[in-house]
């Protein structure tokens, strides 16, 4: 599903992600609680995304079911208070989204309500589940491995801009995958002979300082790390990476839908879903730590042709034969 696709679906969405769960009990509704490190403005689409996986299993918003949303506006330090706010409510389920702050947030707060997440990475190495295969507990979810195809994003800039000797990678330093992601990015690199150079941002100042940096340290490329509140600053981080002219590599389709230059990431609208299906299931009577953590299976390629041509690239006619979509 594609953004176009669930766009006139928005305006009701904002209003129903904010059912009290209160008044829910009160109708014997159950509700799904859903801690997000983002906010409802970023997550509009990808609740819709829920919804549908939600309906898929029978549970229809308002009909036998109703939400409560939380967003910590890309400050990771409110997660854990808000978590423990859904737990209060009582809610029947409780949906992440936006890493694996969020997660770990969740599973910090609960034992007992079941916990549906989603992280970019492994969630065994980040603490959130035992076995990727049986869970067990109360959590499941789905991994968009974002971190583990660094190398794969890498080459993508190489393919396409193969004189470039300098990559720049850009990271939250508040979010704990921040040196994974660095590591993982810095050793694709040496692969095929680039130098690398650390940005690192988690404020909206600190971004523009970063980014105003690229010219000094004559950055040929910009590889922008996987984080939520980089996916808030989306416009502000697209728009300065035009001004300074820097060919910019990002991990989410939204990034060049606002005017960057490629993306490369899991489907994410497959992996929410997903997430709806899994809640329904829950709801149902399954068990969260039985169910197996779900890895994606399709990954897109977006290009944006404009902006190729205003930075002066000539995408490779098989680069764009093997892109998913390309923005014209």
């Amino acid at each position: 599903m594609r953004r176009r696709e669930v766009i006139t679906l928005i305006g009701g969405a904002a209003a129903a992600a904010i059912a009290s769960p209160r008044l829910a009990r009160a109708q014997q509704l159950p509700v799904i609680g859903i801690l997000s490190s983002r906010s409802l403005a970023t997550d509009t689409d990808l609740l819709e995304v829920v919804r549908q996986g939600l309906r898929d299993v029978g549970y229809s918003e308002g009909r036998n079911a109703a939400f409560k949303y939380s967003g910590a506006d890309g400050r990771y330090d409110r997660l854990p208070a808000l978590a423990h706010e859904l737990v209060r409510e009582r809610v029947s389920v409780i949906v992440t989204m936006g890493g694996d702050f969020t997660a770990l947030a969740a599973k910090g707060a609960t034992t007992s309500i079941p916990i549906v997440f989603n992280v970019a990475g492994d969630p065994v190495a980040a603490g959130v589940v035992p076995n990727v295969n049986r869970p067990g507990g109360n959590i499941t979810g789905v991994t968009s491995m974002l971190r583990d195809l660094a190398q794969k994003r890498v080459g993508l800039l190489h393919e396409l801009l193969p004189r470039a000797a300098t990559i720049a990678v850009l990271v939250n330093p508040d979010n704990p995958s921040s040196s994974e992601q660095t590591e993982s990015v810095e050793s694709a690199a040496r692969g095929i002979g680039c130098k690398t150079r650390l940005l690192q941002a988690a404020t909206e100042a600190q971004v523009d300082a970063a980014m105003a940096s690229l010219p000094r340290l004559q950055a040929d490329a910009l590889l922008v790390g996987s984080d939520a509140f980089f996916f808030l600053r989306a416009h502000q981080i697209t728009v300065l990476a035009s001004h300074y002219a820097v060919p910019t590599l990002y991990f989410r389709r939204e990034f060049a839908a606002a005017g960057g230059l490629v993306s490369y990431g899991s489907d994410a609208a497959e992996m929410y879903r997903i997430m709806g299906v899994y809640a329904g299931r829950i709801l149902k009577g399954e068990k969260a730590g039985d169910l197996p953590v779900q890895a994606p299976t399709k990954f897109e390629l977006v290009i944006n042709l404009k902006t190729a041509k205003a930075l002066g690239i000539d995408v490779p006619p098989n680069l764009l034969a093997r892109a998913d979509e390309v923005i014209e």
